[in-house]
Parts: C-alpha cells; sequence; structure tokens
C-alpha cells in the first residue's frame, strides 16, 4: 500500500521545478548513432565539464569513470551521476548539453545550488505517529533536502498507520513553499478509515481448522488490521510440523474489512519410528549391547493443532527412559497454549528419576514465544544399592519444586528438513531441593547434609541453517544446560552422550552438572528430504560433586545418510568419540540406524 502512496506524496513534492530537474534523453543525429555504432566495440572515453567554478567544486566529491566499455555504457554513467547529484540536495542538477568528439563523449554539466529546508512543520500527525517515525521539526531546519531521506520518512509513517489499522493511508507534503534554494512545507497524513479483521479462510487440502488457525496466527475478528502481523505469520506457520503454505497469503479487502486467505496442505506429521543402536558391551568383551528407541507422535488431532507424543529408551543395560507429553493450544478459545511433560529414567539398579513438568506458552507474531511452567522431580534409590555404594556414587533421595521461563524464537524454513534459518531458545528455572530420609540408611548419614536447597538452572539453544550452494547446507548449533546448587547429587545431574547430543558415546554415557556442546555438520541434499552429512561434534562438561569432581572435552565425527524411502524416512550414521575414559578408535565405533514412519 504504502508504496503508491509515496510514489503520489513524491509527485506532489517535485512539481514543476523537480520534473524539470530530471536527466533528459540525449537526442543524438543520425551521424552520431552512426559513429556510436561503429565504436560499440571500442573503449569510450567520457569527459565531464563542469558549467562553473562552483559546480568543478561539487563534481571533485563524486568518481565516475574516465573510460568505458560502450558508447550505451557512457550514457548510463552520465545518468548515475546526475541521479547521484539530485539525491544529494541537487536537485537542478541535469546534462544541458552532450556531443561526441571521435572516441570520447564531452557533457557539460549544471549543478545549481543544494535545496535545503528551510522548515518542515508537523500538519496533523498525531503523538503516535510522530514517535514511531521520528520525525521531529527540529530535525528539518536548515538540513540539505534529501530525496531519498523524505522518501523514508513516509514509509516510517506508512508502516505506522499499516500496523494499527489504516492500510490505505497516504502522505503528502501540503503549503509547500520554494524561495531559492530553501523548501517550506507541512506533513500531512491521511488515514483514510480503519480496518478490522473479517475473518480467516484457509485454501487446500487441510484438515486444520479455521478457528485455531485464527486462534494461533491471533488474527482475531474486529481486531485492527495489522500488515506486520500477516508478514509474521508466515513464519508462524513455518514452525507447525502438520501444515505447509504452498502459497503466500492473500488479503482481500472489503471496504474496512480484511480477510486473509491461507493457501495449506497436510504434511504426514504423524510419526512411528524406532531406533536401533550398537554398542560395544563394556562388560563381556567382543560382545555386542543393542540398545534402542520407538516413537509415537501424533499431531493436529481433528484438525485443532493438540498434539500427543510418547518415547521409549533403551539406553544402557538395564537402563531405560519414558517420555510423553501433551500440548493443548487456544487454552478456553484464549492464545495461550497448554502443554503437560513426563519424563522417567531408570539408571540400572541404582536410582529412578521422575519428572513431570506443566507450561503455559504465549506466541507472539513478532518476538516468539514465551512460557512459563512449574516442575517436580522425585529422585529415588533403589533397594539394591548398599551404604557404601551410595556414599561411593554420591545418591540421595530428594524432592525438586522448580518455577521457570522459557523463550523460543524460530524462524527455520522447514520444521523436518530446514536450510536456512535460525532457532534460539533460552530458558531460566529456580525453585527448593528437599532431602528425604531413606529408612534404610542410618541417621548419621544426614547430618553432614543440608535438608533444604535452592536451586536454579540455565538452559541455553542455538541453531542456524546456512545454505551453500544449490544443494549443500551447513548446520552450526551450541547447546548447554547448568545446574547450580549448594549441593548435587549423581541423580540430579544432566545426561550427556548418544544420538541426540554427543555422538560417538553410548547414550546417557557422561554425568554432567554443567555442559556445552557445539557442533558443525554439513548436508548434502540429494533430494528435498533426502541428505548425505558429516559431522563434528565438540563438547566441554563438569561434574561438581562433593567427593568427586572432574571435567572433560569430549569430541564426536562422523558421517550418515537420511533418505526417504516408501516406507519411511531412514537414517544411518556411524560415529566415533574421543574423552578422557574413551580413545579414539574404530574398536568403540557407535552405528545408529533406524526408520521413521509418517501417515
Amino acid at each position: 500500500m504504502y508504496k503508491i502512496a509515496a510514489f503520489v506524496c513524491c509527485m506532489c513534492l517535485w512539481c514543476l521545478p523537480l520534473v524539470q530537474a530530471q536527466p533528459q534523453p540525449v537526442q543524438q543525429t543520425a551521424l552520431e548513432l552512426s559513429k556510436a555504432k561503429e565504436e560499440k566495440q571500442q573503449k569510450v572515453y567520457l569527459q565531464v565539464i563542469p558549467a562553473n567554478e562552483a559546480a568543478a567544486q561539487v563534481l571533485g566529491q563524486y568518481r565516475y569513470p574516465g573510460i568505458v566499455a560502450d558508447s550505451g555504457e557512457a550514457m548510463q554513467e552520465v545518468r548515475k551521476l546526475v541521479y547521484s547529484l539530485q539525491q544529494d540536495a541537487f536537485l537542478l542538477a541535469s546534462a544541458d548539453s552532450l556531443y561526441w568528439g571521435k572516441d570520447t563523449l564531452h557533457v557539460k554539466l549544471h549543478v545549481g545550488q543544494p535545496f535545503v529546508w528551510a522548515q518542515l512543520r508537523n500538519g496533523n500527525l498525531s503523538e503516535g505517529v510522530l514517535i514511531e517515525s521520528g520525525f521531529r521539526e527540529k530535525f528539518y531546519h536548515g538540513v540539505p533536502f534529501r530525496p531519498a531521506e523524505y522518501v523514508k520518512l513516509q514509509q516510517r509513517i506508512l508502516r505506522y498507520a499499516e500496523r494499527n489499522g489504516y492500510p490505505f493511508a497516504t502522505v503528502w507534503l501540503d503549503s509547500i513553499r520554494i524561495e531559492g534554494n530553501k523548501l517550506e512545507a507541512e506533513l500531512m497524513v491521511d488515514k483514510a478509515f480503519v480496518v478490522t479483521y473479517d475473518s480467516v479462510q484457509i485454501v487446500g487440502k487441510t484438515k486444520t481448522q479455521p478457528r485455531f488457525l485464527m486462534r494461533y496466527l491471533q488474527l482475531l475478528p474486529g481486531q485492527r488490521y495489522n500488515q506486520d502481523q500477516i508478514d509474521a505469520s508466515r513464519r508462524m506457520l513455518s514452525t507447525l510440523p502438520y501444515i505447509r503454505a504452498t502459497r503466500p497469503p492473500q488479503v482481500h479487502f472489503t471496504r474496512d474489512k480484511a480477510r486473509v486467505y491461507y493457501f495449506l496442505e497436510d504434511r504426514q506429521a504423524n510419526q512411528i519410528d524406532g531406533v536401533l543402536g550398537f554398542l560395544p558391551d563394556p562388560n563381556r568383551q567382543e560382545k555386542l549391547l543393542i540398545t534402542g528407541e520407538a516413537n509415537l507422535h501424533i499431531r493436529n488431532i481433528s484438525g485443532t493443532g493438540k498434539q500427543l507424543g510418547l518415547q521409549w529408551r533403551r539406553v544402557g543395560k538395564g537402563s531405560v527412559m519414558l517420555n510423553g507429553e501433551y500440548l493443548h493450544p487456544n487454552l478456553l478459545g484464549t492464545p495461550f497454549e497448554l502443554g503437560a511433560t513426563f519424563h522417567l529414567l531408570k539408571q540400572d539398579s541404582s536410582f529412578i528419576a521422575v519428572q513431570p513438568r506443566l507450561q503455559l506458552g504465549y506466541h507472539t507474531f513478532r518476538y516468539g514465544k514465551f512460557s512459563v511452567f512449574t516442575e517436580w522431580r522425585n529422585a529415588r534409590m533403589l533397594s539394591e544399592v548398599s551404604v557404601q555404594r551410595l556414599q561411593q556414587l554420591d545418591l540421595a533421595d530428594a524432592q525438586t519444586t522448580t518455577y521457570g521461563l522459557n523463550y523460543q524464537w524460530n524462524n527455520l524454513d522447514d520444521f523436518y528438513f530446514p536450510k536456512r534459518g535460525r532457532l534460539v531458545e533460552l530458558q531460566m528455572a529456580a525453585g527448593s531441593k528437599k532431602l528425604l530420609r531413606n529408612p534404610g540408611l542410618e541417621k548419621s548419614f544426614y547430618d553432614t547434609l543440608d535438608l533444604k536447597s535452592t536451586q536454579l538452572s540455565l538452559g541455553l539453544r542455538l541453531e542456524n541453517y546456512l545454505r551453500l550452494g544449490k544443494r549443500g547446507v551447513l548446520l552450526s548449533r551450541l547447546r548447554g544446560e547448568a545446574l547450580l546448587s549448594e549441593q548435587l547429587f549423581l541423580n540430579d545431574m544432566y545426561r550427556l552422550g548418544g544420538l541426540a547430543s554427543l555422538r560417538g558415546f553410548d547414550e546417557y554415557f557422561f554425568f554432567a552438572s554443567s555442559y556445552g556442546v557445539g557442533t558443525l555438520e554439513y548436508r548434502l541434499f540429494t533430494a528435498a528430504d533426502s541428505y548425505v552429512l558429516l559431522f563434528y561434534d565438540q563438547g566441554y562438561y563438569r561434574s561438581d560433586l562433593e567427593r568427586t569432581r572432574q571435567g572433560d572435552y569430549p569430541l564426536g565425527l562422523g558421517g550418515g545418510i537420511s533418505f526417504s524411502t516408501g516406507a519411511g524416512v531412514f537414517q544411518l550414521v556411524y560415529s566415533l568419540g574421543k574423552s578422557e575414559q574413551q580413545p579414539l578408535s574404530f574398536k568403540y565405533a557407535k552405528i545408529h540406524f533406524g526408520i521413521t514412519s509418517k501417515f
């Protein structure tokens, strides 16, 4: 909208003097045209002759080539020079005469005086427009008049109007007065009429309901039209794994109502998959330990955006993990979404930890997603643990309750196979931890422990996808977490290692109170959903236990392949890892493969 309005306003400003100031087409005789044609393949010299001494001083500040390839390029350079002068406030600059002399184009250039603002007054701009546009009368007094700067001011005002329900606003200069080289005018805006949203319409083969999409994108009937909101809705749609936009959205205006059309189609997003891993068995040489993973994700239930997920993983001998999640968008008809997660980890015969979480999220069309959550963690030692082993492993029964904030911003171009864009996620939580007395232990075990303490946790995730050529993509990623507490135990620690965090090691190989993993991964796409990859993972971790403190810089490297089949997406990853506990050797190589079936 604003581009048309800006053009009309500029014409009102320039009026007769400025129209005359535009560079005029060069009238060439038949002889000159013949000469230019003959010299088309020869070098042409360009000589600019200032009309007077003042013009010579001004032209000394500009650079232009003295030798060009042909006559056409010489004419183009003259036009560029005149345009640059006009943009720098010399509005009457023009090429007065041009003539050829053998292989040289002679140009007599008129520069004139630079135009300045005598005064630009506020005509009818409201306080909100003044703040958003940055317009102040004092900024336009005795300063050069540059057309490009004035156009930018117009665009800022029009963008503000578009964000506040006035997409048909126009901006112009009124009461224009020119004396010599000084310009005086009033800045005016006509908002026309306010426009509100009428409805959201979906075009395409999808079960997604318009009511859900309207609330998710916050395009509510009766709400004022906002162009930024329409632009940002494309990014918000790209974060949904179960639909794909086939065309940019379109807005149809009917007088003071705006109807937004989205062109969508369903993606196969419901997921059933499994992964098998073959690892060396540390207890039996020359034997393999089989690990595995199974996932079930049901997305966009009944077209309402609801999601349900379950995950089971066998991460080692006697160690299993179970995750569950449920997402309910548009809670009670509001833009808020309610999420619930459940995490269970059984570490061989040492301990078991259960960790449920409730989260309330809110999507903003400009700044991403903000969430608040509360989390409970209950860690218990298993009955098989002896007192001696308990002291050696630094375990304890504990209950932890934390409250936190989470922020996520995502502009990846695709949910499953991103090729450009970035993802940012930050998290912070604080709470209290309470130690529980184990009846199987002597009371003296707790004499040196604080039964109540505070706990703080921090999390970071950064991802960036960069296109390299037509088929290459470079993924750079940084992930890290830190757990800060007056006293930590082994069953409080983060777990690091495996296909989802630090490749080249067993699943959950490292115990860490804080860690960071940087990743560089090159993907060469052979199809839209198939690629080969090479990766390098560099990690750092430390474990701040009371009895044992340690840290290391483990690394992992390798390659793999991912491609689509009739049954789903098949993935194979081969990786090597190196740390203080594991040498870089093919003997300890890890092979993970699996298939993801979507329906």
